[in-house]
């Protein structure tokens, strides 16, 4: 509170024990004065209640929407779980019954119910402490419970009468009854008429009979008490009461009340979850990116209708989601079918991103296996070593440092002195044959030997160098002989930001995700332009590397994107596997889109066995994603790099052997065919 504002309400308190005093000394003149003072003690709390002005803002609240590139909509931010209906689409039978209970005189009152209030007012005094606000006075308290507070006091009271008088100047009667029934709790994270509908009895709010409608507002006088889930017992007598009111009030026929009273109390109880969208992560992330965004410019993310349009595609993040849950199934059975018995079921997590190399626009991105059960994001929040998907690095720098795709290095042991004394000896899944092997024949491979021997020619720091110029830039890089093989954690989305840098011909995009954020009328608050592209590494680098890690899907270590997935279009990529197989990554690169992917557990000490090895784990993810996107033509198969694609050579024509045509002649003869 406002230091000021503090400072009058000491003042206030103040003044009123001064006057409970003077009561008790002088009360006959007291009793003459009392009308004044108790104006002026009114007039002093108006300053704080909520203004007309917050009043009509609370009743148009509209939460942010974020919408895809093609204006699906992902994600909507809620203050709370609650859809608004309007009061025709609310049963009447559910009005009847709140009127009836709660404020039998709603219609004729201005607020405040003079006669209610002094009821309660005597039989408090008398012991029997009650309340007497009106459905007005409930909204007040329901909407401004900061401002008015939930103190029993003579402040709270005359705050929320004041709050009620100036809804009922600004609101009709219907908007009150409306801005009432969905704004009011019914637990289990279900605020409105509506949610409490399909929460307790799996219907809209519309559709609720008077039995249904009466148990829902006998939770009014108490949630939890009168649970239905929870004390049916009590929630049914406290339903009963709420019909004999309607009797009283003219809304139910008495002849009915014993039959009605007599039924059971039947729910149809299933909590109701706010819809996750088919891109939560995006979702996630655009949320906080636009709370920071919003502040800055005086919004409210969760009443002002502001709609984000994103770069996502629908399609796109469709085909990544069935892609993930698929694969990461299969993979899941594999790890729970090495489990030991007794030993503690582990879940397998992922990540995935898709985007456009030649802009950076983010076409999909899913940051978890299941975000109902693991929100954290392993796009953008896990670091984790990339293995051999590092190794284009390596590569990369070598090719502008003057070597060539054909320069030859032996496939041999080696062993180097690393800081602080450490001889680090790396070595591949087969021993070394200590034979001459191609740069070009190396990373198709993945030989862990040669790329280190290339990286101590090359140098780590030169390394690191271009692959932050590259989009590895809020990792850090540990510039020492091991970083060949990725033993640097860094993220997918960095990861996958440098891979489109290769396939862009070597010019660096930043990744983009927001467009534009526009108000609730459609008026564009902001646009964002995309970042201009920067030099990543020369072109001429870029793409012989590009054709080096053709050979990857070509003939190497991922084939199977060739043989299994039947993608005969130009792409190029790199597997990676980590220490023990406790991370598995792929990325794969065509002219108009990249998509990576890791897989592994997020206790990044256990294992995942031999099926955990990139090739097996991450890239049937990737695999099932592009030939969707190839099906679909979501993407170009006649594209290809701007280096000429190797051609493998037709087999030569071979002619029938003339004895093999009289051999089958004469066998298919004596068979009868």
């Amino acid at each position: 509170m406002h230091p000021a504002a503090e400072r009058a309400l000491l003042l206030l308190r103040e003044k009123s024990t001064l006057l409970w005093q003077s009561i008790q000394r002088h009360p006959v003149r007291t009793a003459l004065v009392a009308p004044a003072l108790v104006l002026v003690y009114v007039l002093v709390l108006i300053p704080f209640t909520p203004g007309i002005r917050d009043l009509r803002k609370g009743k148009a609240e509209t939460p942010a929407v974020v919408l895809s590139a093609d204006n699906v909509v992902l994600a909507e931010f809620r203050r709370v779980n609650r859809q608004w209906v309007p009061l025709a689409k609310i049963s009447p039978h559910v009005v009847n019954a709140l009127i009836a209970t709660e404020d039998k005189r709603f219609y004729e009152h201005h607020g405040i119910d003079f006669v209610r209030t002094g009821g309660a007012l005597l039989r408090t005094l008398g012991g029997n402490r009650q309340g007497g606000s009106t459905i007005t006075q409930q909204l007040a308290r329901n909407m401004y419970p900061e401002d008015i507070g939930r103190a029993v006091s003579i402040n709270r009271k005359v705050k929320e009468a004041i709050t009620a008088v100036k809804i009922e100047a600004v609101y009709t009667k219907s908007e009150i009854l409306e801005t009432y029934l969905n704004t009011v709790p019914f637990l289990y994270n279900a605020f409105g008429i509506e949610m409490a509908a399909r929460t307790y009895f799996d219907k809209s709010a519309d559709k609720l009979d008077i039995l249904e409608s009466a148990t829902l507002i006998g939770m009014l006088k108490g949630n939890s008490v009168y649970n239905p889930v929870l004390n049916p017992e009590r929630a049914r007598d406290r339903r009963n009461v709420v019909l004999a009111q309607m009797v009283k009030a003219g809304k139910l026929d008495a002849k009915r009340l014993n039959s009605l009273a007599a039924r059971p109390l039947v729910t149809d109880f299933e909590r109701q979850k706010e819809p996750i969208g088919v891109a939560p992560h995006v979702a996630q992330f655009v949320r906080q990116w636009l709370i920071g965004w919003a502040d800055r410019r005086g919004y409210n993310i969760y009443a002002d209708g502001l709609v984000v349009k994103t770069t996502i595609n629908s399609r796109h993040q469709k085909a990544a989601n069935q892609a993930v849950l698929r694969n990461m199934n299969s993979l899941q059975a594999l790890a729970d079918g090495q489990r030991k018995r007794g030993e503690e079921k582990r879940v397998l997590q992922t990540g995935f991103m898709a985007l456009d190399p030649r802009n950076g626009r983010i076409l999909a991105w899913v940051g978890s296996r299941d975000f109902a059960t693991e929100q954290f994001d392993h796009v953008v929040m896990a670091r984790r070593q990339p293995g051999s998907t590092f190794k284009p690095f390596v590569y990369g720098a070598a090719f502008m440092g003057g070597f060539g795709p054909s320069d030859t290095f032996v496939d041999q042991a080696v062993s180097y002195r690393m800081k602080g004394g450490d001889v680090w000896t790396p070595t591949d899944g087969t021993p070394a044959t200590g034979d001459s092997m191609t740069l070009r024949d190396a990373l198709a491979l993945s030989k862990n030997t040669v790329t280190a021997q290339l990286m101590q020619r090359v140098g780590p720091q030169r390394v690191v160098d271009l692959a932050q110029a590259m989009g590895v830039r809020q990792s850090k890089l540990e510039a020492v002989p091991s970083l060949a093989l990725g033993t640097s954690p860094v993220t997918l989305k960095e990861m996958v930001t440098a891979y489109a840098t290769i396939a862009n011909e070597g010019a660096y995009n930043e990744p983009f995700l927001v467009t534009r954020v526009e108000d609730r009328k459609g008026v564009v608050l902001e646009q964002f332009a995309l970042p201009l592209a920067s030099e990543g590494m020369p072109r001429p680098s870029a793409l012989t590397l590009v054709d080096v890690m053709r050979g990857v899907v070509d003939r190497g270590t991922g084939s199977a994107i060739r043989t299994r997935y039947g993608i005969q279009a130009d792409v190029a990529g790199k597997t990676g596997t980590t220490q023990d197989n406790s991370d598995g990554w792929f990325i794969l690169m065509h002219p108009q889109l990249v998509a990576g992917a890791w897989v592994g557990y997020n206790d990044n000490t256990v294992n995942m066995g031999a099926w955990g090895q990139g090739a097996r784990s991450a890239l049937p993810i990737i695999g099932d994603y592009f030939q969707q996107s190839l099906r679909y033509k979501w993407i170009d198969s006649q594209v290809e790099f701007a280096i000429p694609r190797p051609r493998p050579e037709p087999p030569p024509l071979r002619l029938p052997d003339p004895v093999d045509l009289v051999r089958g002649f004469l066998d298919r003869l004596f068979r009868g065919r």
